[in-house]
């Protein structure tokens, strides 16, 4: 393999304008490490990995995993619209289509997995422009899973890591104690205000706040330093920035990810954290033996909701496995 220069693996922050059919843009950021432009000939044979980062994360999430991929092929990390140094739009929910009102139709939209999917489809065939393996996390391997439905056969693979299983989901009433039928209709009316989910969305994005959340998803206390504070918080402090949490938890009928690996036709590879407090791994077992296109599951122990930055060298590890056996398989 040739070898890679130093500065080719530094991420690199740029920006790409998302045209939308209204003829308004979107300003999308994203890093690249490795030959964005000029493929290396060792990885021609490789897909390019555009990883996806998960709720209130962005791109420089993947800090661990994007110098270390971009060794082997050219990879991406991008921020999703409403987070990170994206754009950040108001949110328009279901009866604020009234444009006499705050937000207007002209400057708000919907947020939700059909946005972000084509967002990172469309970045796929518009900038990295070739074949790819999705990588996601946490909500973004929802968002992946749709991407690569959009994609088709340019999508070589998704590698899902503590995949959201969104359990507020309207059709997900029926796993959640009875009680929760009673009290949706009330809960779906206060998080809807816009009031109240700021002031939600102000009290987490705290320093603090934040350092005690990372304490719950990183429960090895692994690589909780003040640089991943600092990289979460300082996206809060934009002015759109409750947007877009405003618009994920009002998300009560969206795309579920069992229901996309049904019929999902690229290969998919499960990567999951033992103690994850938010998603259990039972359920990553659950579905790696009822869909057909999930090929292996790795389950890391002592290790919780992100894998990628608090257990990094295990994951980059799978994940150059993944991209070595895929380059195989298309040599053959």
């Amino acid at each position: 393999m040739r070898a890679t220069t130093q500065q080719s693996l530094v991420p690199a922050e740029c920006f790409w304008t998302w045209a939308q059919d209204d003829g308004s843009d979107l300003s999308v950021a994203w890093r690249h490490a490795g030959h964005h432009g000029s493929p290396a000939e060792s990885s021609r044979s490789l897909p390019s990995v555009v990883l996806v980062h998960g709720f209130g994360a962005s791109s420089g999430h993947w800090r661990h995993a994007l110098p270390v991929l971009g060794g082997c092929t050219t990879t991406y990390a991008l921020d999703l619209i409403g987070f990170g140094a994206s754009s950040q739009p108001q949110a328009l929910l279901a009866g604020e289509s009234d444009p006499t009102q705050p937000p207007s139709s002209s400057s708000a939209l919907r947020y939700g997995f059909d946005l972000w999917g084509q967002q990172v489809a469309d970045f796929c065939q518009q900038v990295v422009q070739g074949p790819v393996l999705l990588v996601g996390n946490s909500i973004g391997g929802v968002v992946a899973l749709r991407a690569a439905q959009l994609l088709e056969q340019r999508c070589r693979g998704v590698v899902l890591i503590d995949c959201a299983q969104r359990l507020m989901d309207d059709k997900q009433l029926s796993t959640q104690p009875a009680w929760m039928a009673w009290i949706r209709p009330l809960l779906k009316t206060l998080v809807s205000q816009r009031w109240l989910s700021t002031a939600l969305f102000r009290n987490a994005a705290r320093p603090r706040v934040i350092r005690s959340v990372l304490g719950q998803a990183y429960p090895s206390g692994a690589n909780i330093d003040d640089a991943l504070v600092d990289l979460l918080y300082q996206p809060t402090q934009r002015p759109g920035a409750a947007e877009a949490f405003r618009g994920f938890i009002n998300l009560f009928d969206d795309h579920l990810a069992p229901v996309l690996l049904e019929t999902l036709q690229q290969p998919v590879h499960l990567i999951w954290g033992e103690r994850d407090p938010w998603e259990p791994v039972a359920e990553a077992r659950a579905w790696a033996e009822r869909f057909s296109c999930i090929q292996s599951l790795l389950v890391l122990p002592k290790v919780g909701h992100c894998p990628h930055d608090e257990a990094p060298e295990p994951v980059n590890a799978r994940l150059l496995e993944l991209l070595v056996s895929i380059g195989e398989a298309k040599s053959v």
